[in-house]
């Protein structure tokens, strides 16, 4: 009973259907991994033990009522820029440090209604603008396999609290990778859902174009739960796709796995700069992929070199805009000065951090009368002919394979005073969230004692079948199964 903490969602489903175990010792086993390593992972901006407990016992209740709701009793973690109703929400930023909103996402009231239980808030890179958790205002997240290396990010703590045993599941979010990379390099299951599959209410906006909330899992069938439970039309948001959410468990366990499928492997993502570690562990899962009866198909994302520079300029310039409402005036940091202009100032400077800033500035200037039409306008009108690339693509094959990340996890520090490096970190991400599309991140093996990352792409709302695609692989490997080895301090 000691190791509840490793349990998937669904094996902790069954023991709690059977009676084996209660939510409360589940949860309890779960906050005492979190007090035991968290003071080295620090993958929790908060913890929340209190409120946690009396969750879980509430969905002893129900259980003991008859309630069977999937989730009910599964304690889950949070990151730190989706709205929990009296629970602070700092975005990771000094701007936002005492900011208590006054509603519930509404992916969290989902979750509430399914009995779920909140362990805490992760940390993030502030305002989920980063790729490594380096830039949150707080403290740098380590990850579990190596303390002295990034998790990735921007949702570097919820991966890591996967991992890490410090939560069964949790949720991130997804503008350019920020899922999909830090469940590769921490070695944990990362999915990006179809824009507008997931409601954005009560997310903190980055770019709201590319934004996707998504789950961190240990396994594919967890993450097909999570997604699940939150999918579906909201009317509280406007990009909210109303169509109907498929059975994600069961179609994900339909038909013969690999057998017949197309996979398309894109010529433009195996190119100078991929380690030959993660190139040498992608090429291995496709091998696998096509012994396991699919069919490997060669296709070409021609424009796939301009992705970097088309989703830098659309979001920052999308940032910019919904940074703007951080002034001192409504909510958050203030910062008081003679005069209304000067308090502005001072309290965005000291109130954002550098990358934050830098991304104001990019999208500012892109976004300015004189170069909108030269940069803003332009990279739109190149979004367009790649999404393009991909529908032509998807009349060849079913599904896409290719690395998530180009490395492995780097070292803290490494890359943090070179942002075109940082950047470049998403190379292989960034498309899906500018064309609106799905992806998942499966760990397929290890290059220098570190996670390596596949990612598989579908079509949009083709969550079904990438879901499909990558169970079937995870069911004839082990690399899923394989856990960092933390010393446990208690404090």
């Amino acid at each position: 009973m000691t190791d509840l903490h490793q349990l998937t969602i669904h094996e902790a489903q069954d023991m709690l259907r059977r009676g084996d175990i209660s939510s409360v010792e589940l949860t309890q086993s779960v906050l005492d991994r979190a007090l035991a390593v968290d003071n080295d992972v620090r993958a929790y901006i908060c913890l929340l033990p209190e409120e946690a407990l009396a969750q879980a016992e509430a969905a002893d209740r129900r259980r003991a009522a008859g309630d069977d709701t999937p989730l009910l009793g599964i304690p889950l973690a949070i990151k730190d820029v989706i709205c929990i109703q009296g629970v602070t929400t700092t975005c990771g930023s000094r701007i936002l440090e005492n900011f208590v909103p006054p509603f519930d996402a509404t992916i969290v009231a989902r979750l509430r209604a399914a009995g779920a239980v909140f362990l805490g808030k992760t940390n993030t890179d502030e305002f989920a603008m980063g790729s490594s958790t380096e830039y949150s205002a707080f403290f740098t997240t380590g990850n579990p396999w190596d303390l002295e290396r990034v998790p990735g990010g921007s949702s570097g703590g919820s991966a890591a609290a996967v991992v890490a045993g410090e939560a069964l599941g949790a949720f991130g979010t997804d503008t350019g990778g920020s899922v999909r990379q830090p469940a590769a390099m921490c070695g944990v299951v990362g999915l990006k859902p179809t824009y507008g599959r997931v409601s954005r209410y009560g997310l903190v906006a980055h770019g709201s174009s590319l934004d996707q909330i998504g789950p961190l899992t240990r396994d594919v069938e967890d993450a097909a739960i999570l997604l699940g439970s939150i999918a579906g039309h909201d009317r509280m948001d406007s990009t909210s796709l109303n169509v109907a959410v498929p059975d994600y468990v069961r179609e994900m366990k339909t038909g013969d796995g690999l057998k017949g499928m197309r996979v398309g492997v894109p010529k433009e993502y195996f190119t100078e700069g991929i380690e030959p570690g993660v190139e040498t562990a992608v090429r291995a899962a496709l091998d696998l992929m096509a012994d396991l009866g699919a069919e490997l198909i060669e296709v070409s994302l021609p424009h796939t070199e301009y992705a970097i520079p088309i989703y830098y300029l659309i979001a920052t310039a999308e940032a910019s805009s919904n940074l703007a409402r951080y002034d001192g005036v409504r909510y958050g940091l203030r910062v008081d000065a003679p005069d209304m202009w000067q308090t502005y100032y001072d309290t965005r400077q000291a109130g954002f951090g550098p990358e934050v800033k830098r991304r104001i500035m990019l999208g500012t200037y892109g976004l300015s009368a004189g170069y909108y039409d030269a940069y803003y306008l332009k990279a739109q009108q190149a979004r367009t002919l790649l999404r393009r690339d991909f529908e032509r693509v998807w009349e060849q094959v079913d599904v896409m394979a290719c690395p998530t990340s180009p490395t492995t996890a780097f070292k803290i520090g490494q890359k943090v005073d070179d942002p075109l490096q940082m950047y470049l970190s998403d190379v292989f991400t960034v498309s899906l969230n500018l064309v609106g599309m799905c992806g998942i991140s499966i760990p397929c093996g290890f290059s220098d004692g570190m996670p390596v990352g596949l990612q598989l792409m579908g079509p949009a709302l083709g969550e079904s079948i990438i879901l499909r695609a990558a169970h079937a692989y995870e069911q004839a490997t082990e690399w899923h199964k394989r856990r960092p080895n933390l010393t446990e301090r208690m404090f």
